[in-house]
């Protein structure tokens, strides 16, 4: 008989037919003369009740249906009586696919903590808290993909292997296929890549920004969506060494342009969540978050406030001569900390901020340069309980004035000529911006660890599963 998911299933109306559902056991419980089993396939948050009568499948027969276990149920699909459900089936006949022994499985109906579940990631997709999250970063990656097709953008891939570090920063993880406990080394000391796969030193890449660039150079826009990584020691809520970004680059746009887009996009992500996974946010809010679904509507709700750094520098000095206490300091030049992006969003303006103009010591090499000469085009969007949720600025399309920055920084380029060359011929303005799939992720989800919202969290010392 042919199977029927359990969302499909909890919406029928075909009360008296025969139905085949199959599953995995959330709990059993019962008497001596009837048995309920909780059963969910991971279509929906929601699990169907099968109503076992003892007379027709005995005890002796439903011994191993136990938390855990996968399970085929048919039967017949009835109103239920019983509060929570609309239906339930009245069971036929139960198979069991495979057992799950009730004294070493490790989800049992029970309440688990993230950091428990963080060390059977293997199997935590099967709690109702990980289904619901699951299911929720689907919607999300299909939410981004429609948005920027329909907005006429081409979906650009680009390297994961690099021989270029976008950030400048040099956290990077190396590929080789060099015997590492016999290095070649050059007279000088250094190690010898001439006889490595790529000839050179490659790593994983960063960010697919710059070769981002490259493709709206010639298709006008388009974004990139794919794993990134950074071998940065952080083992912070925040962090993680391998994680997705969506960066669109686009051509012919300013500052003004840039921020309608984020502002847009972002938007257009949440209402997408709150139309599309009504069920799993509903969830969340009553398991974890409280004002989750209240937050993600207020975002839809108002326009983001435009705030130039030195203002809210400004803001900032004014909070703490009224008393505030911030952990960091924030004088004009620092780059802001989480807690000064919080009270930014959440307690002076109360609505996401995108915050403009940096100084430029503190922000990337290809930011497009302020006449002030002190300052650049960057448009940050800071978020209520995340802080900064994107990165972007206008790009520097001057090629005198893109040289003078990486020069004034030392930074090596002798691997990046391919990318000067977008301003050697045919430059042209752009911008565009960078946005953590996971930072969305926590957002929309109300989790407080960054390590809960992908399926197997890559850390410092942790590359389980």
């Amino acid at each position: 008989m042919k199977r029927t998911e359990i969302k499909e299933a909890l919406r029928s109306i075909n009360y008296g037919s025969e139905i085949n559902v199959k599953g995995w056991v959330r709990s059993r419980r019962g008497n001596k003369n009837v048995s309920f089993i909780a059963l969910n396939d991971g279509s929906t948050i929601k699990n169907i009740q099968i109503v076992v009568d003892l007379e027709k499948i005995t005890e002796e027969q439903l011994k191993l249906v136990t938390t855990g276990a996968c399970i085929s149920a048919t039967g017949i699909l009835v109103e239920s009586m019983g509060k929570g459900q609309a239906v339930e089936i009245q069971a036929t006949d139960i198979e069991v696919y495979g057992t799950a022994d009730p004294l070493t499985y490790p989800l049992q109906k029970k309440g688990h903590t993230m950091e428990y579940l963080r060390e059977v990631a293997h199997l935590r997709p099967r709690t109702n808290t990980f289904g619901a999250i699951l299911r929720i970063r689907h919607n999300m990656a299909i939410a981004i993909h429609t948005y920027f097709h329909e907005h006429g953008y081409f979906y650009f891939h680009t390297p994961l292997i690099t021989a270029s570090d976008c950030e400048g920063a040099g956290q990077m993880f190396q590929v080789t296929t060099k015997n590492l406990y016999n290095l070649k080394k050059d007279e000088n000391g250094q190690i010898d890549y001439s006889d490595d796969f790529f000839g050179k030193m490659a790593a994983l890449t960063v960010s697919g920004q710059l070769e981002g660039e490259l493709g709206a150079m010639a298709l006008g826009k388009i974004y990139t969506f794919g794993p990134t990584f950074r071998a940065e020691n952080s083992n912070t809520p925040r962090h993680l060494a391998e994680f997705w970004m969506i960066e669109p680059e686009v051509a012919f746009i300013q500052k003004e342009e840039l921020m309608d887009l984020e502002e847009d996009f972002l938007k257009y992500c949440v209402r997408w969540a709150l139309e599309k996974c009504a069920d799993d946010l509903q969830f969340l809010n009553d398991m974890f978050d409280k004002t989750l679904i209240a937050r993600l509507q207020s975002v839809i709700d108002t326009e983001f406030v435009r705030l130039p750094y030195t203002e809210g520098i400004n803001i900032l000095q004014e909070a703490i001569k009224n008393g505030r206490k911030f952990e960091f300091p924030c004088n004009w030049g620092d780059d802001l900390a989480s807690e000064h992006e919080r009270y930014l969003v959440e307690e002076h303006f109360d609505k996401p901020v995108i915050m403009t103009d940096y100084p430029k010591e503190i922000k990337a090499f290809y930011m497009k340069l302020n006449e002030d000469n002190k300052t650049v085009q960057g448009t940050d969007v800071l978020f209520p309980a995340i802080g900064e949720i994107i990165g972007g600025s206008v790009r520097e399309e001057d090629y005198d004035k893109l040289m003078a920055e990486i020069e004034r920084r030392q930074i090596p380029m002798k691997d990046m000529w391919w990318y000067l060359d977008t301003r050697r011929y045919g430059s042209a303005p752009h911008a565009g911006f960078g946005l953590g799939f996971e930072r969305l992720m926590l957002f929309v989800t109300g989790m407080q660890n960054i390590r809960d919202v992908i399926p197997f969290p890559r850390t410092p010392k942790s590359a389980e599963f």
